[in-house]
């Protein structure tokens, strides 16, 4: 029988069709292939993209906007937002408007053109993740943003448009609605039990360890209990924080390594799925929030959104995450 269950978070409610239940073979997934032809991304074009904002490098060159990079971050060729301006908030009768100010940034993540992230050593992969700090921190001494979304698409059908492995970030003017869900929702629970949901989430997934993926000292993946899609999991620090920008260097070593593991499982159990991953964490200049905790979510994409998702808000999902975190476990 199909089962209904509720994001303990957004109380967003899920359908578990089991009825409709699929192994990982099941989901048949071509994998991407060169189209061959010119790369921007890729060493010795970097005077196609914009001046690089903060770039990693090794060995002797250290010259800017050159080779010899491990990680590098430029502006969008083609920004969703604009750096340049004011927001001019103005009414318009009972409708608001204002500037598309803001910053549309791309982590370019390897030098190596077909080089996934899921390929990358935790030592390189690190250098990754310490980039998203690192302009999640710069960006946060402009009073006109708010909110900083890092986010990555990997495979067609998850949005990449560029085969060259990258991530992406995007600073906003405005709190996304899906934080500020998240934070009400967290907000609610800390009011009734004077806790933190996610850090019980993590207790208990602990505990009945049917929904862990992988862990080590300071970070946990599950698969959520609520998943919107199959082998949907979740990257949590086990010990409660709020702020992602706030990791040092020996915890961001330590979650590139479960990152890495995460990765790999997943692409073991279906290999090139595509996929989206998205960091959550606080406002800016938020000062900490006791009730939040960052993390990221990871997305495959193996099911369609359709009428019935678009109109009830409803996900339909067809593999229990019970099942998906055994598949996880045993995939490599």
């Amino acid at each position: 029988m199909p089962e209904l269950r509720k994001d303990p978070v957004l109380g967003r409610w899920i359908i578990i069709s089991k009825e409709r239940r699929k192994r990982p073979t099941d989901f048949a997934i071509e994998k991407q292939t060169s189209l061959g032809g010119f790369c921007p991304l890729c060493p010795g074009n970097e005077n196609t993209t914009p001046p690089e904002v903060l770039a990693y490098r090794t060995g002797g060159n250290q010259a800017a906007n050159s080779p010899g990079w491990q990680v590098r971050v430029v502006p969008n060729k083609y920004p969703a937002l604009v750096i340049e301006g004011d927001l001019e908030k103005e009414g318009e009768g009972l409708y608001d408007r204002m500037n598309g100010i803001g910053a549309h940034e791309v982590i370019i993540e390897s030098p190596n053109h077909d080089e996934s992230l899921s390929d990358m050593p935790p030592e390189r992969m690190f250098f990754v993740f310490k980039s998203f700090k690192e302009r999640i921190v710069d960006l946060e001494k402009d009073p006109r943003f708010r909110y900083v979304i890092v986010f990555k698409n990997f495979g067609r059908a998850a949005g990449a448009s560029l085969e060259h492995s990258h991530s992406q970030l995007i600073a906003l003017p405005i709190l996304p609605r899906m934080i500020v869900s998240e934070l009400a929702g967290a907000l609610s629970y800390f009011q009734y039990k004077e806790r933190c949901v996610f850090c019980d989430i993590i207790r208990q997934e602990m505990q009945q360890n049917i929904r862990v993926v992988c862990q080590n000292d300071h970070f946990i993946t599950i698969t959520p209990f609520a998943p919107r899609t199959p082998f949907e999991m979740w990257v949590l620090p086990k010990q409660h924080s709020s702020a992602y920008s706030r990791l040092d260097d020996f915890l961001l070593s330590s979650l590139s390594a479960l990152f890495s593991e995460t990765l790999r499982r997943l692409n073991s159990c279906i290999p090139n799925v595509p996929y989206n991953f998205v960091l959550h964490t606080d406002p800016l200049r938020s000062g900490g929030v006791e009730h939040y905790h960052w993390h990221f979510e990871i997305v495959p994409k193996l099911t369609s959104i359709a009428g019935f998702e678009w109109g009830s808000g409803f996900y339909i999902n067809p593999i229990p995450p019970e099942e998906a975190a055994e598949y996880l476990r045993e995939s490599l």
